[in-house]
């Protein structure tokens, strides 16, 4: 038995609507931040759900001119740790956005039939 051909405006509606909620969570996510901070308090980092750097913290103790590869290490593992977690909103807030895990949604926009 074969199945009925897809309704491809209902289709390219849902699309739409998808695009539409996903457009407005990334605008929202420009505005939520994940914060990181490392070292003891050292460095801290704010970045935006849209994975933008927004700010960095250095206590003047974490400066010492005798040691600044300790300092950029701090702040990479800063913004690593920042990065990632502003990754996981973005993905939780998207997945409750469109209310399916973005796995689905991609492993339906990727198969072929």
């Amino acid at each position: 038995m074969s199945r009925p051909p897809p309704d491809l405006t209902q289709m390219l509606q849902q699309a739409q609507e998808l695009g539409g909620k996903l457009k407005r969570v990334q605008d929202e996510l420009r505005h939520r931040t994940a914060r990181a901070t490392v070292g003891g308090g050292m460095v801290e980092v704010t970045v935006n759900g849209r994975m933008e750097l927004v700010s960095v913290r250095i206590n003047p103790q974490a400066v010492d001119p005798r040691d600044v590869e300790m300092l950029q290490d701090l702040v990479v593992a800063a913004v690593n740790q920042a990065m990632r977690r502003a990754q996981e909103m973005a993905q939780q807030a998207m997945q409750e956005a469109i209310g399916v895990p973005l796995g689905d949604v991609m492993g339906l926009l990727g198969s072929s039939g």
